[in-house]
């Protein structure tokens, strides 16, 4: 059984920064794909970015591009989200997701976290 635990959101002005990040424990994360999904009040789960097993290749919303930066530790088992230049439509929960896939366009993620939350005041 994989366990996720995000951690690092709060309350931040817009133009500040965040870093999350998620710990896994209970499975093989250097093999797994990592992901940071968000979701808003009132709205549908929206993908923010990924990255691959080895941390070889990244994607990201368009939303996000440039601001955010997904990397890895596979040594400490963590996924991060530094969050820069952050705007008031970036807040939501934040969540972890973990493929078997490894692969950055992979085609499900299998584990998820219980989310931190992210708020950007104007």
């Amino acid at each position: 059984q994989v366990q996720l635990v995000e951690s690092g959101g709060g309350l931040v002005q817009a133009g500040g920064s965040l870093r999350l990040s998620c710990t896994a424990s209970g499975g093989t994360f250097s093999a797994y794909a990592m992901a940071w999904f968000r979701q808003a009040p009132g709205k549908e789960r929206e993908f923010v970015a990924a990255i691959n097993w080895n941390g070889g290749s990244t994607n990201y919303a368009d939303s996000v591009k440039g601001r955010f930066t997904i990397s890895r530790d596979n040594a400490k088992n963590t996924v991060y989200l530094q969050m820069n230049s952050l705007k008031p439509e970036d807040t939501a929960r934040y969540y972890c997701a973990a493929s078997r896939y490894g692969l950055v366009h992979t085609p499900r993620y299998d584990y998820w976290g219980q989310g931190t939350q992210v708020t950007v005041s104007s």
